[in-house]
C-alpha cells in the first residue's frame, strides 16, 4: 500500500523590515507568496489528498488555504509543524561573519551543531518525523499535505534519509512554497521527491531508494 506524505514550505512572506519573524504573529504572505500558494496548489491538483495540516501560523495557513479550497477539505493545525524558535526572534540578523560584530549574539553562537541560539535540530527533526509518521498512519494508501516552515522540512528529510541534521543552512533544498514528499510503501520510506513548482523547471530530485 502506497501512501505518501507531502511537506509544502510556505510562501514568501510580507516582511519590509527584513526582521527574523520566526513565530511572531501577524506575519503574513507577500503578494509573491499568495501568487506562489496558488501556483503550488495549481500542482497539487488531480492527487487522492486525503487531509490538510497546517503549522498554526498565519502564513503556512495560508499557503495552506488554495489546496484545502481545491480538495474541499478544511485546513487543520499541528503544532508539531510550527517554525523552530530562536532568540533572535523580531531582531535583523546579519548573515557570515558580520554577525561577530554584535557582542549582545556572542554567546548565543558557541554551539552551531545544536543550535545554540534555538530549538536543537534534534528537537525539530522528531516533531516533525512524527507528524509525518502520524499523517502517514492515518490515511494509509492516501496522501496528506503538510504546509509548514523550511527548518521543520529540512530536518524531516535529513532525519528520514539518514543523514547528520548539522548542515549548512545556505544549502538546504527547500525553496518558498516548494513540495517534498515522502513516499511510503506501507510503513517504509521507499523514496523522497522535491520540486519547486515556482522555479524555473519543475525537476524532480529524489532520494532513499529512488
Amino acid at each position: 500500500m502506497r501512501t505518501t506524505v507531502t511537506m509544502v514550505r510556505h510562501g514568501e512572506v510580507h516582511n519590509p523590515e527584513k526582521v527574523l519573524y520566526g513565530r511572531l504573529p501577524a506575519f503574513q504572505l507577500s503578494e509573491r507568496g499568495r501568487r506562489q500558494a496558488e501556483v503550488t496548489a495549481k500542482f497539487l491538483q488531480g492527487r487522492d489528498v486525503a487531509a490538510i495540516i497546517s503549522s498554526p501560523l498565519e502564513r503556512a495557513v495560508q499557503t495552506a488555504n488554495p489546496i484545502a479550497e481545491w480538495y474541499g477539505l478544511p485546513v487543520e493545525t499541528d503544532h508539531r509543524l510550527i517554525e523552530s524558535s530562536s532568540v533572535f526572534q523580531g531582531r535583523r540578523v546579519e548573515q557570515g561573519p558580520e554577525i561577530l560584530k554584535h557582542p549582545y549574539i556572542w554567546k548565543h553562537i558557541v554551539n552551531p551543531f545544536r543550535p545554540s541560539w534555538g530549538e536543537a535540530y534534534v528537537t525539530v527533526a522528531a516533531r516533525a518525523v512524527a507528524a509525518v509518521q502520524d499523517a502517514r498512519d492515518a490515511y494509509p494508501g492516501r496522501e496528506v499535505v503538510l504546509v509548514t516552515h523550511q527548518l521543520p522540512v529540512w530536518m524531516a528529510r535529513r532525519a528520514l534519509e539518514g543523514r547528520r541534521l548539522w548542515h549548512r543552512p545556505d544549502r538546504r533544498q527547500c525553496a518558498l512554497a516548494s513540495v517534498t514528499s515522502m513516499i511510503y510503501e506501507g510503513a517504509e520510506l521507499g523514496w523522497i521527491e522535491y520540486v519547486e513548482p515556482n522555479g524555473p523547471a519543475s525537476a524532480k530530485y529524489g532520494s532513499v531508494g529512488s
